[in-house]
C-alpha cells in the first residue's frame, strides 16, 4: 500500500508549488523531490514531526520545510505533565482496581522534592518545564546543545545524558528523532537510572530502545514508563508492555486529540504554504 501511495504521488507531484504530508508513511525522498522539479518551493508537514523528508534534498534545492510546533506546543506539554502524574501515581491501576470492586492498594510517588529530567528543550521541553514551575521541584535537569536561558531562569541545569539519566526520579523525553537520538535510552543507559525513576516519551518510539525497556521493567530496573508514541504505533496487544501495570500507554495523541489542536494545525500548513506562496516569512519554519 505504501508503495502505490508513493507512485501516485510520484505519478502527480510534478509541477506542484507545495506538498502537504500527514504522517510519516510516505518518504519524501531524493527522487520524489527531483521528479517534482523546480517548481517544488514548499512543503509542510500537518505535525511536528518530519522524519519522512529528506531534508539534505530539501536544503539542497532551496525548498522550505515547515511543521506545526506552535500550534501543538501547549497540547503536547498539557498532555506529557498529565502522563507523568498518571503514571507516577499509579493512577490508571487504582482506577481498574475501583471499578472491579477492589479498593486501591498501591502506591505511587509525588513530584515535590523530586528531580525531573527533561532530554531535547525545544519548545515543547520548555513549555513541560514551565508547567512543572509550580510543583516544587528538588532539580529541574535538561539537555540542549547549548544553554537556554527560558530554562536557566526556571532554575534548569544543563547537563550531559547520562548525568541525567543518573540523577533523575522522572525523565521526559522530548527530543526529534534523527541519527543521534536513536535510541537514546537503551540497556547501557537504563542501567544508570535510580530503581524508583519514571520514564515519560512523548518524543518518537524510537527514542528508547523497546527490548531494552521491556527487560528494566520486567526485572523492576526501573519503576515505570508512559508512552504516548511506541513502535510501531499501535502496539500489538500481545506485547509485553501492553500487559505490564507499571506502563500507562497512549495512541500518540499529546498533539492531537484537542478539537482547537485539530483547527490549529490545519490553519498553519496552509499558513505555512502561502507564507512561501507571497514570498514572506513561514509562520513556523525548519530550519534545514
Amino acid at each position: 500500500m505504501v508503495d502505490s501511495t508513493y507512485q501516485d504521488l510520484l505519478d502527480n507531484i510534478p509541477g506542484i508549488f507545495g506538498l502537504i504530508i500527514s504522517g510519516n508513511n510516505i518518504p519524501v525522498d531524493e527522487h520524489l523531490v527531483k521528479t517534482a522539479g523546480p517548481s517544488l518551493k514548499v512543503v509542510s508537514s500537518t505535525s511536528m514531526g518530519y522524519e519522512c523528508v529528506d531534508t539534505n534534498a530539501l536544503k539542497k534545492r532551496g525548498i522550505v520545510l515547515g511543521n506545526t510546533v506552535h500550534a501543538t506546543t501547549d497540547r503536547v506539554a498539557e498532555l506529557t505533565v498529565g502522563l507523568l502524574i498518571t503514571t507516577a501515581r499509579n493512577i490508571l491501576d487504582a482506577n481498574k482496581q475501583l471499578k472491579s470492586g477492589k479498593f486501591p492498594t498501591s502506591l505511587g510517588t509525588g513530584l515535590t522534592n523530586s528531580v525531573v529530567g527533561i532530554i531535547g528543550c525545544g519548545n515543547i521541553g520548555v513549555a513541560v518545564s514551565k508547567m512543572l514551575s509550580g510543583f516544587k521541584l528538588s532539580e529541574l535537569l535538561y539537555t540542549s546543545r547549548k544553554p537556554k536561558l527560558e530554562m536557566e531562569c526556571l532554575g534548569g541545569q544543563l547537563v550531559s545524558i547520562d548525568d541525567l539519566v543518573r540523577r533523575s526520579d522522572y525523565i521526559i523525553l522530548a527530543t526529534v528523532l534523527v541519527p543521534e537520538t536513536m535510541y537514546i535510552i537503551n540497556k547501557d543507559r537504563l542501567a544508570l537510572m535510580k530503581p524508583k525513576t519514571v520514564i515519560i516519551n512523548v518524543g518518537r518510539g524510537k527514542l528508547i530502545n523497546q527490548d531494552d525497556l521491556t527487560d528494566a521493567l520486567r526485572t523492576k530496573r526501573i519503576r515505570g514508563a508512559g508512552l504516548d508514541v511506541t513502535t510501531p504505533e499501535p502496539l500489538p496487544l500481545d506485547h509485553p508492555l501492553m500487559t505490564m501495570d507499571n506502563v500507562v500507554i497512549l495512541p500518540h495523541i499529546a498533539g492531537r486529540n484537542t478539537i482547537e489542536a485539530a483547527m490549529e494545525k490545519a490553519q498553519l500548513t496552509i499558513d505555512n504554504i502561502f507564507a512561501v506562496f507571497k514570498n514572506q516569512p513561514m509562520p513556523c519554519e525548519v530550519k534545514l
